[in-house]
């Protein structure tokens, strides 16, 4: 059994390395193919995707329901929610120390170098995204407790992380970086909180 998750964990890892090499790879690629296919239909469209794929609407989604699962005494379900929510407060905050600690220019910033910069300025924030970030991390403990619901969720974040690109806030990489920086936050949190309840029910 061990052997077994080892190999698992280790066929995840080199998949997520393979995806940020080849985001950073094609990191200019995506951004002139975006940039060449703009309209103002989809650009307002992308605004509010954007601005509705924020934090705040993920914590007060997730403070409800989980407000609702708690008067309802569904403990497993309450330890889900709270472990969404506690995913995506990590991510944000790991993901707010990052863009400090290495600053690299949006795409909109035309600078001799791409990395380096004022450390906090938001046009130096671009690794990684914070958007990106904290919804993966919200909906991977999701997908971890409940497969079939969380893999249709997974859209959510798919389409924010898009709406960054389109927007020219985030390079290609800024968002394959984020998604694993939430999914392994998520895999953190559900390690504590999750992992517990299911030995309790195999018991």
């Amino acid at each position: 059994m061990k052997y077994s998750a080892l190999f698992y964990w280790l066929i995840a890892i080199v998949t997520a390395g393979v995806a940020i090499a080849v985001s950073f790879y094609f990191d200019d690629t995506v951004r002139d193919f975006i940039m060449q296919h703009q309209n103002a239909g989809m650009r307002n469209f992308m605004r509010y995707v954007s601005l509705l794929g924020d934090w705040p609407l993920h914590a007060a989604v997730g403070l409800v329901l989980l407000g609702l699962t708690w008067r309802r005494r569904s403990e497993q379900w309450t330890r889900i929610f709270l472990a969404m929510l506690l995913a995506m407060m990590v991510a944000g905050v790991a993901a707010t120390v990052i863009k400090r600690a290495v600053p690299r220019g949006r795409p909109s910033v035309h600078a001799v170098t791409r990395w380096g910069g004022p450390h906090f300025s938001s046009k130096y924030h671009s690794f990684p995204s914070g958007h990106v970030a904290a919804s993966g991390a919200f909906f991977g403990v999701l997908f971890i407790a409940r497969r079939r619901i969380g893999l249709a969720c997974f859209a959510i974040p798919i389409l924010i992380g898009f709406s960054r690109m389109y927007l020219g806030a985030h390079y290609l990489s800024d968002v394959v970086c984020a998604a694993v920086l939430g999914i392994l936050c998520a895999l953190i949190v559900a390690q504590f909180l999750l992992l517990p309840m299911a030995n309790q029910q195999s018991n």
